[in-house]
């Protein structure tokens, strides 16, 4: 009995270190990376990758979930008061949707979770890449790119978005926090790189 208890409070434990809680600065790409060397690690991965610059998808990231590792989308209430699921399978970091993640996990890692930091920003940028090749944004863009990610590129091609007054401000306030990510990266990328070594535990 003692045994199996201690079997539990080990996996509680080496679970609970899997898990990373938000950064403490947000609004600070160079504070965020400071705090967790491993999620600059798989930034620059995933730039190596795609060629999505990593000012782009953290602006994206935090947008999409503030950097919670299992944010979901609020509930819907039927009669204003009876839960009926959640307005979509959107789930993680990326908050990605079941089929769009399953078409990541099927073209580029079969195992990858949402609630994984370096497969979420992976997906990111898998995302913003396949975007410009198939709608010709360019990764730059990260006004049109975030209407694209959110809305879906069919959505995007349709022109849904037009009317929509709130999506618009939102991905405004997506391309000024990149704007500023990447003004704060170009004054610490070096710093950081320098440090790339740094032990992550």
């Amino acid at each position: 009995m003692k045994l199996k208890c201690l079997y539990v409070v080990i996996c509680t434990i080496l679970f609970s270190g899997c898990v990373s809680s938000p950064p403490k600065q947000k609004n600070d790409i160079c504070a965020i990376f400071q705090e967790k060397p491993n999620w600059y690690a798989a930034a620059v991965k995933m730039k190596k990758k795609f060629r999505v610059p990593i000012h782009i998808a953290m602006a994206f990231m935090a947008q999409e979930s503030n950097y919670k590792h299992n944010a979901r989308p609020p509930k819907k209430y039927i009669l204003g008061f009876i839960p009926w699921g959640r307005l979509s399978t959107a789930y993680g970091y990326a908050q990605a949707k079941d089929s769009t993640w399953k078409d990541f996990q099927n073209e580029i890692n079969s195992s990858a979770s949402r609630t994984n930091f370096d497969n979420s920003i992976m997906f990111i940028g898998w995302y913003i890449n396949e975007t410009q090749k198939q709608l010709g944004i360019s990764k730059w863009d990260s006004y049109n790119q975030y209407i694209a990610y959110h809305e879906g590129r069919r959505g995007y091609k349709q022109k849904r978005y037009q009317s929509n007054l709130f999506l618009k401000n939102i991905a405004k306030k997506v391309e000024e926090q990149a704007r500023d990510y990447g003004w704060q990266l170009k004054k610490c990328q070096k710093k950081i790189d320098t440090n790339r070594y740094w032990s992550f535990w």
